[in-house]
């Protein structure tokens, strides 16, 4: 069983630290990007299986960069995960409205990231 790569789109290191670890520990291998336009070269380039996308990021902000994500025929199937401190229910709307197949809002236990990497990817890839 092929090990599933999260691309992981966020311009705070200590957040990229915390999330990178704990997903790894699962088993995940982890690609990360420290703003928009990185994510959409990485997303392209590398295929993930899945992206965490941060929204306040910079060059390209996360709602641009999934729109653009999802318009693009080489990466459109590809899951996205909002992962923002824009906590308000308009903000959630606009993550689905640009594409966004999951969203998590900061500050967020590691658990739920991974638990919301599970839902979208099957469970199957635990190592721990």
């Amino acid at each position: 069983m092929s090990v599933q790569t999260v691309l992981l789109v966020e311009d705070n290191e200590d957040n990229r630290i915390v999330y990178a670890t704990v997903l790894e520990h699962f088993g995940y291998h982890v690609i990360e990007a420290k703003d928009g336009a990185e994510g959409i070269r990485l997303t392209r380039q590398e295929q993930p299986d899945i992206v965490l996308m941060d929204i306040s990021i910079p060059v390209i902000d996360g709602w641009r960069a999934t729109t653009l994500l999802k318009q693009d025929p080489t990466t459109t199937g590809i899951p996205i995960i909002a992962l923002t401190a824009h906590a308000l229910p308009e903000d959630r709307e606009r993550s689905i409205a640009v594409g966004c197949d999951g969203y998590l809002a900061k500050p967020c236990e590691p658990s739920r990231v991974v638990a919301e990497v599970r839902r979208l990817l099957g469970a199957h890839n635990t190592a721990a």
